[in-house]
């Protein structure tokens, strides 16, 4: 519980930091699907440092009066359930009848969605952010069901890493977003400790201390394991004897805190069956090229590894079903767009006499599989066109 004259004088002190920060330089593509305007909880979530709170604040700049409240905030550590009727008292008497609530960083006060829907009930708008997507979607399914509408942040794009550092699309900025990646502070300042330092704050706090787990080193060298093999099958039970776990339910768990974290996601292989989905091996693919680049010592000169996982984050930001293909042949993506629609992507670095021939026949393969007309090959800089499969450079696809 805290004080209402000290939560006053914190929610007073955070917004005053918000006015004298300095204007946005870039607007974020998310921003432009989203309508605050709505009677429903708008969600924000992604990794930490990835540009939430910027973004919260950018949707901030539209209204005068800003009810403004960040939980990670040191002050406000004590925050309870029951101290947000004591905040909706303090924006009251510092903002009048304003209706726009913004929240970042949420999840770190328990039950926090009943305060949420008290305050939809009383047709406040509620804007939040939150770094754990489990946690979000199960408090968010007991409380607000059928109540919020939740959007996943993730680091910049390339295009929005060309609009942040002033650049045109070519094969030169390419280069630069390749290794770079797109975590705002870190193409700013250029400074790898700060990835190392996410890396091990996320696992520290949001998973290890989050989860009261004992295990810290097993969990460390998982992640450095699942890192250093990027677009590589695995399965629970292989994992479990490597790390000599005895039962994969345990990796299963570290896993999936993982995902809830931002820090990985993992595809499943594709079948029509949701039940070979589930028990056939997976793949994994990590948030950001430039994390991978600061984590990884080994992995960093794998540049097709590389280029496969920035092919697939600018998928996840628009899809959800994202499988990899293996029959006789593999196909890198095969992407559902809709009940009964289907892409299927091959990612190459370069195509040669060596990899030519195989890179084609595994995506034809899928492409037969799916009774699809066209396909996909997407490279590092090489573009061509065989038959009904067109071959395209990375950063070209990224622009569209």
């Amino acid at each position: 519980m805290i004080d209402k004259e000290i939560l006053k004088k914190v929610a007073q002190a955070q917004n005053d930091n918000v006015y004298v920060k300095k204007k946005f330089i870039v607007k974020r593509e998310l921003s432009k699907e989203m309508n605050i305007d709505l009677s429903h909880a708008t969600i924000i979530s992604g990794i930490r440092r990835c540009g939430k709170s910027t973004l919260l604040k950018e949707l901030m700049m539209h209204h005068k009066k800003r009810c403004y409240f960040n939980f990670e905030d040191p002050r406000a550590i004590d925050f309870e359930l029951k101290d947000f009727e004591r905040l909706e008292e303090v924006f009251k008497e510092l903002y009048g009848n304003e209706i726009y609530y913004f929240f970042d960083e949420i999840q770190n006060v328990p039950q926090w969605e009943r305060a949420i829907r008290h305050f939809l009930d009383y047709d406040k708008r509620c804007i939040i952010t939150g770094s754990n997507a489990s946690l979000l979607s199960r408090e968010l399914g007991t409380k607000l069901t059928g109540r919020h509408l939740r959007h996943e942040l993730f680091p910049f794009s390339y295009k929005e890493t060309l609009e942040l550092l002033k650049q045109e699309p070519n094969i030169d900025s390419f280069e630069i977003y390749f290794q770079k990646g797109g975590f705002p502070e870190y193409l700013k300042e250029q400074r790898a400790e700060l990835l190392q330092s996410l890396l091990d704050n996320t696992i520290t706090r949001d998973i290890i201390v989050r989860y009261n787990l004992r295990e810290s080193k097993t969990v460390r060298e998982l992640f450095a394991y699942l890192l250093n093999n990027i677009g590589k099958e695995f399965s629970y039970n292989k994992l479990a004897k490597y790390l000599d776990l005895g039962s994969p339910n345990t990796v299963i768990s570290y896993i999936s805190y993982f995902e809830d974290s931002y820090l990985l996601f993992t595809v499943p292989k594709f079948d029509y069956s949701l039940k070979k989905q589930l028990i056939n091996p997976k793949k994994t693919y990590v948030i950001d090229s430039g994390f991978i680049n600061a984590n990884s010592v080994s992995f960093s000169s794998d540049k097709e590894r590389i280029l496969e996982n920035i092919v697939f984050l600018q998928l996840r930001r628009k899809y959800k079903d994202i499988y990899y293909f293996r029959e006789n042949k593999e196909c890198d993506f095969i992407v559902r767009e809709s009940y009964n629609q289907y892409n299927a992507i091959q990612v190459c670095y370069n195509l040669d006499r060596d990899n030519l021939n195989r890179e084609i026949a595994g995506l034809q393969e899928a492409m037969k599989k799916l009774k699809l007309k066209k396909g996909l090959i997407l490279t590092y800089n090489l573009e061509d066109t065989f038959d009904n499969i067109k071959v395209m450079p990375v950063w070209k696809w990224l622009m569209k």
